[in-house]
C-alpha cells in the first residue's frame, strides 16, 4: 500500500527520536531519513524501523485507528498539523503588524479629533492580497510539507553541530 506524506513525517520524527536516544547515529539517521522521505510505500518505510524498539511502523498504525475516527493528513506526532504550523509562520507577521498600524490611525485620529485618511489600508490591502495568492498557491503545490521538511533538515543540522562541539 502506498505511503503518504503524513506517514513519511512520522517516520522522519521517529527516527529523530531515536538519534536522540543515541540509538542511530548522525550517519545512519541521515540516510534512513534520505530513505524515509523518499519511501512510496509502508513496506519501505517499515523496514527503516524494525530494528528500533518502542516504535509503530506507519502500517500497523494506520490499521490501529479506530473505525469511524478519521486519519489526518499532514498531522505530525505533535499533534498540529504542518499545514497550520505553516500557514502561521506566513500570515504571523501580518496579524502582528495590522493592528500596531490600525492602532497607530486610531490613535492620530482621536489626537486630531476627527477620522483621517484610511492609510493603513495601503499596508493591510496589498500586502494581504499577496499573502493570499502566496497561501493559495503554496497549498496547491504542498508548500507545507516541503517547509517542515526543510525545518526538520535544518534541526537536523544545527543538531550534529552541537553534537560535534560537545
Amino acid at each position: 500500500m502506498r505511503a503518504a506524506d503524513a506517514d513519511r513525517q512520522v517516520v522522519a520524527e521517529q527516527l529523530r527520536v531515536a538519534l536522540d536516544e543515541g540509538r542511530l547515529d548522525l550517519h545512519e539517521y541521515d540516510e534512513r531519513l534520505r530513505r524515509a522521505y523518499g519511501a512510496r510505500t509502508y513496506g519501505e518505510l517499515d523496514a527503516l524501523l524494525t530494528d528500533l524498539p518502542g516504535v509503530t511502523p506507519p502500517a500497523a498504525a494506520r490499521l490501529a485507528v479506530p473505525e469511524g475516527q478519521p486519519v489526518v493528513p499532514g498531522t505530525l506526532p505533535a499533534g498540529r498539523p504542518a499545514t497550520s504550523r505553516w500557514l502561521l509562520q506566513v500570515w504571523l507577521p501580518y496579524l502582528q503588524v495590522v493592528p500596531i498600524v490600525l492602532a497607530v490611525w486610531a490613535i492620530a485620529s482621536a489626537v486630531a479629533g476627527d477620522l483621517l485618511y484610511f492609510w493603513p489600508g495601503w499596508v493591510a490591502g496589498p500586502w494581504g492580497a499577496l499573502l493570499l495568492i502566496r497561501t493559495v498557491g503554496g497549498l496547491a503545490g504542498g508548500e507545507p510539507q516541503r517547509w517542515t521538511e526543510k525545518r526538520e533538515r535544518r534541526r537536523q543540522r544545527k543538531r550534529a553541530k552541537r553534537d560535534r562541539r560537545r
